[in-house]
């Protein structure tokens, strides 16, 4: 086996034909991912990729799927393409919006099923603010159930999604607030999943040095960014790059992944980023 010498994370919000920020379609999301099974990737599940980080090899073609925030149509238009072909993903979610309720319906389904409207992102943002995250958010039931065929994992991504550093007035304010988000989630995806992982994704992917030590004395050792670059053995675990997936097909996708698969090159490409 030739070993990895760089594993692109890749980072993925919306899966919609509700066109918008941060949204690939279903179609595109489609074809990524045959691409991916065509190419001869390997889709890495977080404990795979945390080994890999620490040294242990893992196939040349490897890649880590990750979705931010844990909206429905990951649900809808993302979870029956994975299933279809044998691929895992991990889902950072945020654990307050996630509600109670019946599995919905998915692309996946017998034909015939009406599908759940999948809203553009601001309009997801504005349905959570108004108390209304059930309407974009997947379910605990359906969290069940994409764990249970393997498609998804879920990790944290905090409690609230909040920006402590703009909502708190000093440093010691920012601290607690961050600290106790943490801890929220923690305990909720320990109650409801019966277990809770080392990994974090930083809303809005910001963070600092206060953000860093609260996450660290919480547990947290694998932290993802926003920023890209190579993720190569050895590399700290502490600050993960990851690659912004654009509404594209398969051949952008495979394109990025020989340029992010090779650290020398990767790392003077995302300077320019």
């Amino acid at each position: 086996m030739k070993p990895a010498r760089s594993v692109p994370v890749l980072m993925y919000h919306h899966v919609s034909p509700s066109p918008g920020l941060v949204t690939i379609t279903p179609e595109h999301f489609a074809d990524q991912m045959r691409g991916l099974a065509a190419a001869g990737y390997r889709t890495l599940s977080a404990a795979e990729f945390s080994a890999y980080l620490a040294g242990a090899p893992v196939p040349d073609k490897s890649v880590l799927l990750t979705f931010d925030d844990g909206y429905l149509d990951n649900w809808v238009y993302a979870h029956p393409v994975l299933e279809e072909l044998g691929q895992k993903a991990v889902m950072f979610v945020v654990t307050d919006w996630i509600k109670d309720g019946p599995v919905r319906s998915h692309a996946g389904a017998a034909a015939g099923d009406a599908l759940p409207a999948t809203p553009e992102h601001n309009a997801c943002k504005a349905a959570i603010a108004a108390g209304r995250a059930d309407e974009v958010i997947v379910r605990w039931s359906e969290i069940e159930a994409m764990r249970a065929a393997g498609t998804f994992e879920f990790h944290s991504h905090t409690h609230t999604h909040t920006r402590w550093d703009k909502a708190s007035p000093d440093a010691a304010a920012k601290r607690a607030g961050l600290a106790d988000d943490l801890a929220r989630a923690r305990t909720t995806l320990a109650e409801r999943l019966g277990a809770v992982s080392d990994h974090l994704c930083w809303p809005q992917g910001y963070f600092d040095d206060d953000y860093l030590a609260v996450a660290n004395a919480a547990g947290f050792r694998h932290l993802y960014t926003v920023r890209p670059g190579p993720n190569r053995p050895g590399d700290d675990p502490g600050h993960i790059h990851r690659v912004v997936i654009k509404d594209k097909p398969a051949a952008w996708l495979n394109s990025r992944l020989w340029l992010y698969r090779k650290p020398r090159l990767a790392a003077w490409y995302s300077r320019g980023r």
